[in-house]
């Protein structure tokens, strides 16, 4: 979470990018907006407000980090901030190149020049660009005579950010720390502002090794530990949850110690082993065995690790503490559960 009282908007360029397979035009301003503190304001918190999470991520190219387009235009900003005018339009030419998607809309592309961002305690200059694309119906009431008159007109809800992306400037040999809000696109069409435009992919933080060993871990339990292991519902979601246990109660990540007190089972803890080598190369990351557990990630994992019994298509049994009031019995009528309580709310 970024503090707005501390930012300050320095300059900022506004171009108008359409969908070139839809065969909307681009409009290229010529100078930069002038606006006056009240003004500056009210953009900064459109602009800064919805990057509330702790995911950051970095410009990469596959062959070499300076032909990320994104990534080459912050550089030359950074350098010489004069010549944002200048770079506004290649990033905005570039995103117009990627906007080809069928469904992507049309909007105003803003380039922001930021002073004072504060990112892991230090404070840097950032580059920010953010696109509007959609539009809300206002009205306008005003006297007239005698009554009022009532108007509407469209423009842009300053609480609702449709795409944002800040670039700090520091790790530049990394990729930059960058952050990214996208809240209009979630299907196909989304990957056009992440993956075309931007290029960036996960920093690899604690909010990284954090997220994926969760990931991991409920993916173990799920497919490995079902297969290999007799087990029922309540001994995998004992996992489950005992994991989610020990993130939120420990400060750093030990990876040997995780499994000792979650695992427990030596023939499970070897499976275990085997499922992360098998993952880290299906997923193409590497986990570090000791690292410095995020708060934030667990926050947003935690959604996933309900506990949920799902049994036929009849019943859903939610388990949100003691899982020894809860037992898989069997009788000539077949499997049931009996759920002991101490009293109904």
């Amino acid at each position: 979470m970024l503090y707005n009282e501390y930012i300050k908007i320095k300059s900022i360029v506004v171009h108008s990018v359409g969908n070139k397979t839809n065969q909307e035009n681009f409009h290229l301003s010529k100078q930069s907006v002038s606006i006056n503190d009240e003004l500056k304001e009210l953009l900064t918190n459109y602009f800064i407000a919805p990057f509330k999470s702790s995911e950051y991520f970095n410009f990469y190219h596959d062959i070499d980090i300076n032909m990320n387009e994104v990534f080459t235009c912050a550089s030359k900003i950074f350098e010489n901030p004069e010549t944002l005018l200048e770079q506004s339009v290649n990033l905005a030419k570039h995103l117009y190149e990627q906007s080809t998607h069928p469904k992507i809309k049309g909007g105003e592309f803003y380039t922001v020049y930021f002073k004072d961002c504060i990112i892991d305690g230090e404070t840097v200059d950032a580059v920010g660009l953010f696109k509007s694309e959609n539009k809300d119906t206002f009205l306008k009431v005003f006297p007239k005579g005698d009554g009022f008159e009532i108007e509407s007109e469209k423009g842009i809800n300053i609480n609702k950010l449709d795409k944002g992306c800040l670039i700090f400037n520091t790790e530049k040999e990394n990729g930059y720390i960058v952050a990214v809000v996208d809240n209009t696109n979630k299907g196909i069409e989304a990957q056009y502002w992440l993956d075309g435009f931007l290029h960036i992919r996960q920093r690899k933080d604690e909010f990284f090794n954090t997220k994926n060993m969760m990931s991991m871990c409920k993916e173990f339990v799920k497919n490995e530990f079902s297969n290999q292991f007799e087990s029922n519902a309540v001994q995998r979601d004992a996992i489950i949850q005992d994991t989610l246990n020990f993130l939120k109660t420990k400060d750093n990540f030990d990876f040997e110690e995780f499994t000792n007190e979650v695992i427990k089972q030596p023939e499970v803890i070897e499976s275990f082993n085997n499922f992360k080598n098998t993952y880290q190369e299906k997923h193409d990351i590497e986990f570090a065995n000791n690292f410095e557990i995020s708060e934030s990630a667990v926050k947003k994992q935690q959604r996933s690790f309900k506990s949920v019994i799902k049994l036929d298509k009849n019943f859903h049994i939610y388990i949100h503490g003691d899982r020894e009031k809860i037992q898989l019995c069997e009788d000539e009528n077949g499997k049931f559960y009996k759920i002991y309580f101490d009293k109904e709310n």
